[in-house]
Parts: structure tokens; C-alpha cells; sequence
């Protein structure tokens, strides 16, 4: 930067294009308006001092303070490269020596060279900065709006700076390359997520191309939901992942779109002989989804809200502390449930899926995200109080092609695992590894009803030796099966691994014994 100025204010002064910038302050000093003069003044403002100070500020306390959020690694990159911008435009100051342009100034200035614009350079540094961040944290159409309005904001202040005549055109530019500079150093510094190691021999590995996350045979892929998992989290689970002998892990986001199968498929389409998930349960069903009847073991990381899967493994709710136990353990065939239905395309669940109450309480939970963020599985306890009143249906039963069970029910509930949130057990017969699903059927009607629901669901000793599969009109039922296909009387909303999918009358559910090798901890729960 300081050669280009001593070049721009020597040999090269006499050239052009910098023999034409003279005649640009001056037309846009003829040019000036009441209007434009105003916009220009709120633009420049932009990139003044105090203003980049306190948004940076700002901007650092809320990645830091904001629950559920903190980002460390954002806002130190954030406050570095425009800190990294302001001190190398001041060394710039000190051994360029330039003149301001010759025509009426609308601000005030510090006896400063013009050479670079500090204005141009810092807001390029924060606003360039907060765009890098909402391209990698937004989703959806909006990020590209936001995107294209932060990147905006500095080209105004340039040319805002020129429209006031407080800098040449090259000025502006300069103030344009020190931010972009100083946000491309950082942030190859703090936000890259893998390092290029040189293999055995000293040969450096060549770069993928861009565009292209390319992975070694036998190499390991980390599917990461970025909504629960941030930067800090995964620097962890790296850590993790390298002392146990598994070097330079690939991280793979999942997205709105996908939210797991695909980048799971094309890690094992890219050799990848393990695949850590870190998510919630919705993350954890797709990626079993493509790893069913592989040989590819899966190492759960819960990072959501319910991790029903990863409770009833007996896996810690720490990510880190999931992925060392998970590392230590031993690789298990666990069962999968399959499940189809009218409007449902066939699929795999991991823990449970139903219909009626349980999936009414998913659905209304999972619309208030913010409540999930702030109380976390509390949420589900919430929506159960406000769900409780909806009707009964009247629904037909059949297990292992006997005869057709005929019903009511609030409630069917169909699982490869027995416990949800707060530690209550709804199937206490049911265990991931023994090639059969668990059926829960609840039909309390009344006061009465749903304490003796409650009652017999709290004591899941007494529970498991029940067995009401003879008995209709009792507030609890239990079954276990290979096979079920029910038919409700109304369409009943209905849900996969905690995630709501479309209502429908009929569902078909079978086991698929030993379909996902996961790694687990030597002692189960």
C-alpha cells in the first residue's frame, strides 16, 4: 500500500489515468446539490470514526453477550481487520505524503495525507466484515440482499468522500484494497476452517480447486447443523477428533434444503470411513437416512434441543464430551424404523415417530423457535399442556399381520428408543439394538384418565411387565412388532424424530434390524 502511494505521488503522476482525477473532483463539485449534498453527508457518515467504533462495538458485544449465540472467533475477526485497516492506514499517512484535491471541501479534515481514504478503508473493513459474516451464518433469499446491501455501503462512502472532495478517485480505491486486504488476511487467519498439512516426504498437498471440498479415502466427514453448532464448537470437536488419530476432518454444513442426507451421501461417495453428525435429531435422521445398510459408522454429536437418540445411548450432552466417549467406544448395529404413508415419501426414523398428541406438541414446539432457543426442551413440556384438549380419534391396528386391533387413541406413538425430554419413559420395553419396535397407544379420557396415564408412565418398572394387547378402553397400551399398519378414522398430524411432516390417515412401519453401525460408549443406559 505505501508503494502504491509513493508511486501514485511520483513516477506515475504524470500518467494517466491519474492525470484525469482533477477533472473528477471538479465535476462532481459542479454537480453538487441541497439533496445530493445531504445523502452524501449521511453516506460519508458511514464511515466515520465514532460511527465505525460504535457499530463495531456494538456489533462485538451482541456476538459475545446474545445467549445461545456467542461467536468468539466472528467478533474477534470482526474487531481485528478493522483495527488490522485503521493501523496500516495510519503507517500510510505517515509515509505518503499527498495533498487533498483542489476544490471546496465540504468537511473538515485532520492534517493527514489523502492518500488512502480512512472513511473508504474502515467502512470496507466493517461492513465488508458483517457481510462475510451474514453470508456465512443467513439462509434463505435474504442473505443475498444483505449481502449486496452491506457491500454497497462502502462503494457510498467512497463516493460520497469524492462528491464532498475530500479525496482523488485513486484515494477511494486505496481505502477500498486496505479494507479488502485487511478482511481477507483476517479472516484466512481466524475463520478458515481447515489447514493444507504437507503429507510424509515434505511435498506440500495441493489446494482443491475452488469450489471443491476434496477428501482422501479414509478420511473423516463432520455433517454440522451451523444453527446449533458455531465456530468455537467446532474448533472443539476438531481438537477432539485429532487426538483420537483422526486428522484434518472435512466440515460439512447442512442447509434449509438439506438438511443432512446429501452432504452425508457424498461423504461416502468420497471415501470417508467415518461421519461424525452434529445436529439435533431432524440432522441425525437424515444422515441415517443415507448411511442405512452401510458399514460407514456414525458417531452421534447432540447439539439440539430433544437428542432423544443420543439420551437414550447413554451418550454425554456435551458435544465434545459425546464425541470423546463416542471415539472410545465401540462400533454397534442399532435398528432403524421405516415408515411410509399417504403424502409420506418412505423413510428412516432413529428414536420415534408418531401420531395425534405427540406430533400436535412437535409441531406447536417447533414453531416458536425462539422459545426453544431460550428454554430449550421445556418447550415440548409447554406445548403438551396446550395440545391435551385435542379430540380422539377412532384408528385400526394391525401387528405382524395378525388381526386388526380396532381403537381410539389421542396418541399413537412408534419407538426404537423409550425415553424423551425430563427423563420420562413412554416405552420401557423398547431397546435400539433388540430388531423390534415398541408401540405406545394412549387414550386417557378424563381426569381420571390422565392421571392413571401419568401414573403408569412414571413407573416404567411396573409399566414394561404390562401388557394391555387383549384389553381395549385402557388409558395406556403397549405393544412391540415388526411390522404395523394403522388406519385413523381423520387425518392426524404426524411427525419423524421430532420433526412434523404432512397429516395424513394411514401409516405403515416396519424395523430395520441393525441398519446404522454407530460408535458407542462401552456401557449403554
Amino acid at each position: 500500500m505505501v508503494g502504491l502511494g509513493l508511486l501514485i505521488t511520483g513516477p506515475a503522476r504524470h500518467l494517466w489515468p491519474l492525470t484525469a482525477e482533477d477533472g473528477v473532483n471538479e465535476s462532481l463539485a459542479h454537480a453538487r446539490t441541497a439533496t445530493l449534498t445531504t445523502l452524501s453527508s449521511i453516506a460519508s457518515e458511514a464511515g466515520n470514526t465514532m460511527t465505525v467504533i460504535a457499530v463495531t462495538l456494538a456489533t462485538c458485544l451482541g456476538l459475545i453477550l446474545i445467549p445461545r449465540l456467542p461467536r468468539w472467533r466472528e467478533s474477534v475477526f470482526l474487531a481485528v481487520a478493522v483495527s488490522l485497516q485503521s493501523a496500516v492506514f495510519l503507517v500510510i499517512t505517515f509515509a505518503v505524503d499527498r495533498h487533498r484535491p483542489e476544490v471546496h471541501r465540504l468537511d473538515g479534515s485532520l492534517p493527514t495525507s489523502s492518500y488512502t481514504s480512512g472513511h473508504t478503508g474502515a467502512a470496507t473493513a466493517l461492513y465488508g466484515g458483517l457481510a462475510v459474516l451474514a453470508a456465512s451464518r443467513l439462509r434463505g433469499p435474504w442473505r443475498t440482499v444483505v449481502v449486496c446491501l452491506l457491500c454497497a455501503v462502502p462503494l457510498l462512502v467512497g463516493l460520497a468522500r469524492l462528491y464532498r472532495g475530500m479525496h482523488h478517485p485513486t484515494d477511494v480505491a486505496g481505502g477500498l484494497v486496505n479494507g479488502s486486504l485487511s478482511l481477507l488476511i483476517v479472516g484466512r487467519a481466524l475463520l478458515t476452517e481447515g489447514r493444507v498439512t504437507a503429507p510424509p516426504g515434505g511435498t506440500p498437498a495441493p489446494a482443491p480447486a475452488a469450489g471443491e471440498a476434496r477428501r482422501d479415502p479414509g478420511s473423516t466427514a463432520v455433517i454440522f447443523n451451523p444453527t446449533v453448532t458455531d465456530r468455537a464448537g467446532r474448533e472443539a470437536l476438531r481438537r477432539v477428533l485429532e487426538q483420537h488419530g483422526h486428522h484434518a476432518p472435512v466440515f460439512v454444513e447442512t442447509t434449509a434444503d438439506d438438511p443432512g442426507g446429501g452432504q452425508t451421501a457424498g461423504a461416502i461417495r468420497d471415501g470417508a470411513t467415518l461421519v461424525v453428525v452434529c445436529g439435533g435429531d431432524g440432522t441425525l435422521r437424515a444422515a441415517a437416512e443415507a448411511l442405512a445398510g452401510s458399514d460407514v459408522p456414525l458417531a452421534l454429536v447432540p447439539c439440539g434441543t430433544g437428542n432423544l437418540l443420543a439420551r437414550n445411548l447413554g451418550l454425554p450432552l456435551a458435544p465434545a464430551d459425546a464425541l470423546d466417549a463416542a471415539l472410545r467406544g465401540t462400533a454397534r448395529r442399532v435398528d432403524l424404523g421405516r415408515i411410509e404413508g399417504d403424502g409420506l415419501a418412505p423413510a428412516h426414523f432413529a428414536a420415534m415417530a408418531g401420531a395425534g398428541l405427540d406430533a400436535a406438541t412437535m409441531r406447536r414446539a417447533n414453531a416458536n423457535d425462539r422459545a426453544k432457543s431460550l428454554l430449550g426442551w421445556p418447550t415440548y413440556a409447554l406445548a403438551v399442556l396446550r395440545e391435551m384438549r385435542g379430540p380422539r380419534t377412532g384408528v385400526s391396528i394391525r401387528l405382524d399381520g395378525a388381526p386388526a386391533l380396532r381403537r381410539t387413541a389421542r396418541m399413537v406413538l412408534v419407538g426404537n428408543v423409550g425415553s424423551v425430554q425430563g427423563g420420562v419413559t413412554l416405552l420401557p420395553a423398547a431397546r435400539p439394538d433388540d430388531g423390534r419396535l415398541d408401540l405406545l397407544v394412549l387414550d386417557p379420557s378424563g381426569i381420571a384418565g390422565w392421571l392413571s396415564a401419568v401414573r403408569t408412565l412414571l413407573r416404567p418398572g411396573k409399566a414394561a411387565s404390562e401388557r394391555h394387547g387383549d384389553e381395549a378402553g385402557v388409558p395406556v397400551e403397549f405393544h412391540t412388532f415388526r411390522r404395523a399398519e394403522f388406519v385413523f378414522d381423520d387425518p392426524q398430524p404426524r411427525e419423524l424424530d421430532g420433526d412434523p411432516v404432512d397429516s395424513g390417515r394411514r401409516l405403515t412401519v416396519e424395523v430395520r434390524p441393525g441398519a446404522l453401525t454407530m460408535l458407542l460408549p462401552s456401557r449403554e443406559k
